[in-house]
């Protein structure tokens, strides 16, 4: 059983959702009963990279005081189970105190009838994701090579997820493999001499145009293009999670 794993991200922008669908998506295909669940609360937009059109997802549930595997959807695409965020919600947008540790638990529940559960995180290193992010036995922090974004991503590990048990580092739109690690490399060093803190490096997905077909599509990734080389580094991180994280960086 993987259990639970949060995808979090220091800024927008970095392909969080695409790769926390895609790596679902993996899972399903090699016998995985998985559970997404969009907490990007009042930003959600799996149901929109899906192209899923259903009134069942977290806003309704909080304002009706239904149970969230009430508000479960099913996937024909895919096979994933889906907890959907609403996006414009201003109440979830800010849910904060009792409500969000209510929430917290019931995400919590839900999840652990599930083989995975994976949460798409909202960016940045604000309390609601940091709470979030508590939640699940690992975290992928998720970054690309550009400067701003490793920035970020360094910024959330050091005001919360400097102390996750289950960190680890995947490093998107890569140019190719070498990018990839040579970030890696850059916030895996800086965590190390700044915050004390070892980071292992889970998984490279290189930058893919088919990535942005899919998405304008609203097709998955692995069944628009599943020969693409984003669609191969998705599958290795999803063997690399169910066999065990694993760093990825060379010796030295």
């Amino acid at each position: 059983m993987i259990g639970s794993i949060a995808l979090a991200s220091g800024k927008g922008g970095v392909g969080k959702t695409v790769l926390a669908v895609s790596l679902a998506h993996a899972l399903v295909r090699k016998g995985a009963r998985v559970l997404v669940v969009d907490v990007d609360l009042g930003l959600a937009n799996v149901d929109v990279q899906l192209g899923l059109v259903d009134d069942r997802h977290l806003g309704r549930a909080l304002a009706e005081g239904r149970p969230l595997a009430e508000m479960v959807v099913r996937d024909p695409q895919t096979g994933l189970d889906l907890l959907l965020g609403p996006s414009g919600w201003r109440s979830l947008a800010a849910l904060q105190g009792e409500a969000l540790e209510r929430l917290a638990r019931e995400i919590e529940i839900l999840a652990g009838g599930y083989d995975a559960a994976l949460f798409d995180l909202p960016a940045g290193i604000g309390p609601r994701t940091l709470r979030l992010a508590r939640l699940a036995r690992r975290v992928l922090l998720v970054a690309t090579p550009e400067p701003t974004a490793l920035t970020d991503a360094y910024a959330l590990l050091k005001v919360g997820l400097k102390d996750h048990a289950g960190l680890g580092l995947v490093v998107n739109m890569a140019e190719d493999r070498a990018d990839g690690l040579g970030a890696a490399h850059t916030l895996v060093a800086t965590a190390r001499r700044f915050l004390d803190r070892e980071l292992p490096v889970v998984g490279v997905v290189r930058r893919d145009p088919r990535v942005a077909d899919a998405i304008a599509r609203q097709r998955p990734l692995l069944a628009r293009h599943p020969t693409a080389p984003a669609a191969s580094d998705v599958e290795e991180l999803a063997r690399s999670l169910l066999g065990g994280e694993r760093d990825l960086r060379p010796p030295g």
